[in-house]
């Protein structure tokens, strides 16, 4: 079996880049040039003493690095910056490709990698700060971290095709939830969850998301706030479960869900399909 090419300081410097917006690689560049110009320009006196050689000889060295440095990390900061600037555009026409199409069959054309970076997009969207933790290999570990009101979130992505997520991807994602300390945590998959996987995720803090609801979550999620505030019930409060409401926060439609944790734990209630861009709920009495 051959061996993974191990990576050269100049790529890791590209990748690194590579995961922030795309103007910071080019304010590193400029800022980097000059600062490394400078020294490349600077003029090493000529040592007075037989003592002063040594230092001579090392602000010589610093010059030299400097001026190979000054044009190699700037171009390693621009190539990061492209590929950031790639990256984002990408997303975004993924997202867009989602939200006009008309079935969640969309989802089963894209490669897990194209996957992975529409559910990041879905989340940034939601107003998550989200980390893509490039997590090599088709589907393996924690591939999102989230942050959001303080808290961490680790999602993991399942770009299957023909396949249900079983209950060991949701037993391994909690147990890195646990040694993480990590709120809670998100499976999202382009297919659906056997009845065990949704079984072993109650009361987890874990959300299974499948590729329907991923679907209607993206499609909803630049809804216009005037139609949003049009839809909104005037007394959300006084829904039952006899109908379903609309959310009282955005609303968008409502599912019934299970309550996981706090003192309302094993209670229903209804919740915003588009969760978690929308965390609204009602009650049911």
């Amino acid at each position: 079996m051959a061996k993974k090419r191990k990576q050269s300081p100049f790529e890791d410097l590209i990748d690194i880049t590579a995961l922030f917006p795309w103007w910071v690689g080019v304010l590193l560049a400029i800022i980097i040039y000059f600062v490394l110009h400078h020294f490349a320009t600077a003029v090493v006196a000529p040592p007075v003493s037989p003592g002063q050689m040594g230092s001579m000889v090392a602000n010589q060295l610093g010059k030299t690095l400097a001026l190979f440095g000054q044009y190699l990390i700037p171009l390693a900061f621009l190539i990061g910056a492209g590929v950031s600037a790639y990256g984002r555009h990408k997303r975004a026409a993924l997202f867009e490709d989602v939200q006009e199409g008309s079935s969640p069959s969309v989802l089963n054309g894209m490669t897990w990698q194209e996957f992975e970076m529409l559910v990041g997009e879905a989340f940034r969207r939601g107003g998550y700060t989200v980390t893509e933790t490039g997590g090599g290999g088709t589907d393996g570990g924690v591939d999102l971290v989230l942050k959001k009101d303080g808290e961490k979130f680790l999602v993991q992505c399942k770009q299957w095709k023909a396949f249900k997520v079983g209950v060991t991807t949701i037993r391994e994602l909690y147990g890195v939830m646990a040694a993480g300390g990590a709120t809670g945590g998100f499976v999202v998959t382009s297919g659906v969850f056997t009845q065990e996987a949704k079984s072993f995720a109650e009361g987890r803090n874990i959300d299974l998301i499948d590729g329907a609801e991923l679907t209607t979550i993206i499609q909803k999620v630049q809804q216009p706030q005037a139609t949003a505030a049009i839809a909104q019930p005037a007394h959300p409060s006084s829904l039952t479960a006899t109908a379903d409401p609309s959310c009282p926060k955005c609303g968008s439609s409502m599912v019934k869900r299970t309550a996981k944790q706090g003192s309302n734990t094993g209670k229903a209630f209804w919740g915003c399909t588009t969760f978690p861009q929308c965390r609204g709920t009602v009650q049911i009495n």
